[in-house]
């Protein structure tokens, strides 16, 4: 029997939003270079040894998370989009073919800026479920350097 009005799945997605207490051309910094990416962007107990991006429209990256076990969970795609400082849209594909947008948005109000990252998934996997906890715990990281060293950010 077929279901009369059944609604067809949504797309996977993943929607964050964080207010750093940090100018908003030093949070997009933070984004922009592979040296900053790597000490904020792997969450808690994996690292990133590969990071590699060509940071421009139509531009190439690749990075790699290592977890805890020794496993490397590559990630590689191209830059959609960079305006600077207030927006960053790259696609890609994540460990299990997983074909991943990503649009990242920087608003500033009062020497504050609001973060969006916003993620859509071509299907859902254990990695997909498993994005919010890994983006929040990376957020958090990059909230931490901010507070605690945000001349680094720049350097």
């Amino acid at each position: 029997m077929v279901a009369r009005g059944s609604a067809v799945p949504a797309t996977p997605e993943v929607r964050l939003t964080r207010v750093f207490d940090a100018p908003r051309r030093l949070v997009f910094e933070a984004w922009s270079k592979p040296q900053h990416l790597a000490r904020w962007l792997p969450p808690r107990g994996f690292t990133m040894p590969d990071a590699q991006m060509d940071f421009r429209p139509g531009g190439a990256f690749r990075h790699a998370f290592r977890g805890p076990d020794g496993t490397d969970y590559p990630f590689e795609g191209v830059y959609q989009e960079i305006v600077e400082p207030s927006r960053i849209v790259w696609s890609g594909v994540i460990h299990g073919g997983v074909e991943v947008v990503t649009t990242a948005t920087f608003e500033e109000h009062d020497g504050k800026t609001t973060l969006t990252v916003h993620q859509t998934f071509s299907h859902e996997t254990d990695a997909t479920r498993g994005a919010p906890i890994g983006w929040g715990q990376s957020l958090d990281k990059l909230g931490e350097l901010l507070a605690s060293a945000p001349s680094t950010v720049t350097a």
